[in-house]
């Protein structure tokens, strides 16, 4: 059981990865997202409909204006959200994805 719980936590992306990418998008760097990041982009547009159509450097805008328990909170379901992603097959993540950016279009 412990073991398990080490496996699942190891495929967990750090905070540390998180804040580092949302440092990046603060600071306007529009290009070398590595794949984990881009993945931890994506996972941000899941869980805050504020950022969900945004691009790159609107995305750093919000993050600025963010408080820090704001932003801690935000780290945190980002976090949350990559390690339920990594837990589902690839065909049911796809869907999952697929059906939130159906829900995130303008009415």
């Amino acid at each position: 059981m412990k073991r398990a719980i080490q496996s699942a936590e190891c495929s967990a992306v750090s905070d540390l990865s998180i804040v580092d990418t949302f440092t990046k998008l603060i600071f306007g760097e529009s290009d070398g997202y590595s794949n984990q990041e881009l993945k931890i982009i994506q996972a941000l547009r899941h869980v805050d409909d504020n950022v969900s159509l945004d691009n790159h450097r609107q995305m750093g805008e919000y993050l600025r204006a963010l408080g820090v328990r704001e932003m801690i909170a935000l780290v945190e379901r980002v976090q949350q959200q990559m390690l339920l992603s990594s837990r589902q097959p690839p065909q049911q993540a796809a869907q999952a994805s697929a059906a939130s950016s159906r829900n995130h279009l303008p009415a």
